[in-house]
């Protein structure tokens, strides 16, 4: 009733034909995705079923990147990536989302099956990571203000990574007090760049295309959840199998947890390029003088130029850095057909 009440019925005007046909190639890549990386290496499956569903879930990408490039209304707007900002949150975020996806998996087993605590002290141990994230609501504004969009979502994802390895070196004997502080300080700045990520991702994006940013960010960020929870179980598996033992044992999860922390760390390639003043608007954010005898760079607004290939699609942009390749990335989705 409240939502009723007090939010507007805000929506596009003429929203158009349903794209079924990107509906279905979407629908299976997502699906052969997940469901191939949840059969890797646990033979529950033939091999070649795997491979298959894999193959399937990337050929089926492949048509929609195509597709994507005809339609006039595509159900999943890849040009959108082409919004420097926007990429950077949500490309860039999906690496940090899987990570984070994975913990609520990792940490409750390593608790139950690795230290043989209940699930009764196991909840009570990682409550602390919500009341991290719950704190941390208070400061969030003032921090992203203070330092930017760019250097928060830097130096925050590799807070963020390090406290994902050090819950790897979590032992038996370690005092439940500790584990708790630990959980609680790394809740706190998961929450804060989850935060950052989220207001950066439409901080650029035009009115008329809010409601396509907001379906392709959620699809997303449901879509890196289920790849880090297969993420970590693929990991664990592995570990358990070099080990040699028949089931799971304590020491197995310090590779799931270093795993999860170097995936985490690969988002802050995506930030980056990111130029200072990126989401300024939005932060409110402060820039310092310019430095002696140059300019400050300023947020990108269109995508680094890429060659055309024969029939104008976006091809690998011209030159080596990274920025210029996730510059191309965002281009595949708004070349002309």
């Amino acid at each position: 009733m409240l939502v009723t009440w007090l939010i507007p019925e805000v929506g596009e005007p003429h929203p158009g034909r349903l794209d079924f046909p990107g509906f279905a190639l979407t629908a299976l890549s997502v699906t052969g995705l997940v469901f191939g990386l949840e059969t890797v290496g646990r033979g529950a499956v033939e091999d070649w079923v795997t491979i298959s569903l894999i193959a399937a879930s990337a050929l089926a990408a492949l048509a929609y990147i195509q597709h994507a490039r005809r339609a006039e209304r595509p159900i999943i707007d890849l040009s959108l990536f082409a919004i420097p900002t926007f990429r950077a949150a949500v490309a860039g975020g999906f690496f940090f989302r899987a990570s984070a996806g994975a913990l609520p998996f990792l940490l409750p087993m390593m608790l139950q099956v690795g230290f043989g605590l209940s699930a009764l002290s196991s909840g009570l141990i990682t409550f602390a990571a919500a009341a991290g994230a719950l704190t941390m609501k208070f400061t969030a504004t003032p921090i992203i203000r203070g330092l930017g969009f760019r250097r928060t979502l830097i130096w925050n994802v590799g807070i963020s990574s390090a406290f994902l390895a050090v819950y790897g070196l979590f032992e038996v004997s370690t005092p439940h007090w500790l584990i708790f502080l630990a959980l609680l300080a790394g809740g706190f700045v998961r929450s804060l760049q989850f935060t950052a990520m989220q207001a950066l991702s439409f901080a650029d994006v035009p009115p008329e295309r809010m409601s396509r940013a907001t379906s392709l960010g959620s699809m997303v960020q449901q879509l890196s959840q289920s790849i880090g929870v297969a993420y970590g179980a693929l990991i664990l598996h592995f570990a358990v199998a070099l080990r040699g033992g028949e089931g799971l044992a304590a020491e197995d999860f310090l590779a799931a947890f270093i795993g999860i922390a170097l995936l985490s760390s690969v988002s802050a390639l995506f930030f980056l390029p990111l130029a200072a003043d990126a989401g300024v608007e939005v932060s409110g954010h402060r820039l310092g003088p310019p430095p002696l005898g140059g300019k400050r760079p300023t947020t990108e607004r269109h995508s680094a130029p890429y060659c055309q290939t024969r029939n104008g699609g976006a091809d690998f942009p011209m030159g080596n850095s990274f920025g210029e390749f996730t510059s191309w990335f965002g281009s595949v989705g708004s070349a002309p057909a």
